[in-house]
């Protein structure tokens, strides 16, 4: 595949770097503005942007053909309209809070468990996430994503951050500490016994690695808007 890379900061880097060592060509990467003569030389992107830029780099990409893999936060407000631009340029588009196949195993097992805990009543859940320094959003993308999968299950109506006191409310704690590539657990707590699931991410690779076996999907695939769930054939939903 001929890649483009935006967003060439750490985890670009290594995107490069495992997507070469898998035998593709990176024609271009770019932290600074889209330069759109160099992108179209790309078959698919992958971005690991940021909050401000992601939603204009898929766009940008959408808008030339060119199918796009993203993994950047802290821009779902556009989500929609980022799905409805794919729709209408019958383009590739695949979004994914985090690549990690074990996040995305974590995942599975949360929503199974939300399932099995949406009747015990004496348990509360709350979500607790670590990141490095440089994190800008919070709480994460991935952590999000565990709540909204707890809400389809149970009767909470939402999440709160800061976390809130309240019964219908998932709280979620969020940390920034230097040397935390990603920390997440889901805990439900009773007067009698806790049970906690929990996903520590090691290093940048297996977002990265995600990332480029993402790409090497939908790049076979038709047009539509796709997520991990699709990539690594999972039953329920992420």
């Amino acid at each position: 595949m001929k890649l483009a890379i935006l967003g060439y900061g750490k985890m670009g880097k290594t995107v490069e770097n495992i997507a070469t060592s898998r035998g593709h060509d990176i024609v271009y990467k770019t932290s600074d503005d889209i330069d759109i003569d160099r992108l179209k030389q790309a078959e698919i992107a992958i971005d690991f942007s940021t909050p401000e830029a992601a939603y204009f780099n898929i766009t940008t990409c959408l808008e030339n053909n060119i199918a796009i893999v993203s993994g950047t936060t802290g821009w779902l407000n556009r989500f929609e309209d980022a799905v409805k631009l794919c729709k209408l340029q019958a383009g590739k588009f695949l979004y994914a809070s985090n690549f990690s196949i074990g996040v995305n195993v974590f995942f599975e097992l949360n929503s199974q468990l939300a399932k099995m805990m949406s009747g015990l009543k004496e348990y509360d859940v709350k979500l607790r996430e670590v990141h490095h320094l440089e994190k800008k959003d919070a709480p994460s993308g991935t952590a999000i994503s565990l709540a909204d999968h707890i809400i389809k299950e149970t009767e909470y109506t939402n999440w709160s951050y800061p976390p809130e006191d309240s019964k219908n409310l998932i709280p979620i704690e969020a940390e920034r500490k230097a040397g935390v590539f990603g920390f997440h657990d889901v805990t439900y707590n009773s007067d009698i016994d806790t049970i906690t699931i929990s996903h520590n991410a090691k290093s940048r690779e297996g977002f990265a690695h995600g990332a480029v076996v993402a790409a090497e999907w939908i790049f076979k695939q038709n047009d539509g808007v796709y997520s991990m769930k699709d990539v690594l054939q999972l039953n329920s939903t992420t």
